[in-house]
């Protein structure tokens, strides 16, 4: 009896509304970006951006990483995209991560959501917070650093095709030496 009084609470509480808790994630996401070093002078040039409030990462040799965002065209919320990665190498360890992706125009806007965007190996995610971070790539992975949220700095100096990605670590610790593959999908409105 109280297990199946254990299991309809935990079940009640995973289908409860939480929009507003939800909206507030993604609002406290973005301000996070918004305030942070170079990633706030994207918002004032991006056609728009992919918001990922948690991404969650794993591995022991095999590893992967994980999460739901929402894509935003001038300001407005047109579609909901997922990250999805899978890599293969040394590694140890779990992390989370918020992370944004600006979007420079319109052809990169409609690259991303054509569902079958992958980042190359030479872009990575620049970490905005301080200590170790993972890249973003979704066809290799990275390790970075920053001393503080002013002075992050993008790899290229701006977008690496139509894409530039930011990362703010939230907690954990990875070690890795691995080579990942995986994308974004995207599902409008």
């Amino acid at each position: 009896m109280l297990r199946r009084s254990l299991a309809a609470l935990v079940l009640l509480f995973f289908i409860m509304p939480f929009d507003s808790a939800i909206a507030d994630k993604y609002d406290d996401t973005i301000k996070v970006f918004k305030e942070a070093g170079q990633s706030s002078a994207f918002f004032n040039s991006a056609h728009g951006y992919a918001v990922f409030p948690t991404i969650g990462k794993g591995g022991l040799v095999v590893g992967a990483a994980a999460g739901k965002g929402r894509v935003y065209v001038g300001g407005k919320h047109v579609g909901n995209t997922e990250f999805g990665q899978v890599s293969i190498g040394f590694q140890a360890g779990g992390q989370a991560y918020s992370m944004i992706v600006f979007l420079e125009d319109e052809r990169a806007f409609r690259e991303f959501a054509s569902g079958s965007f992958k980042f190359g190996a030479d872009a990575t995610a620049v970490a905005i917070t301080a200590g170790a971070s993972a890249g973003a790539a979704t066809t290799g992975s990275s390790a970075g650093a920053s001393s503080s949220q002013n002075n992050a700095k993008t790899m290229s100096g701006g977008y690496y095709k139509g894409m530039a990605p930011f990362t703010v670590v939230k907690g954990g610790l990875m070690y890795e030496a691995s080579i990942a593959g995986g994308g974004f999908t995207y599902q409008p409105l």
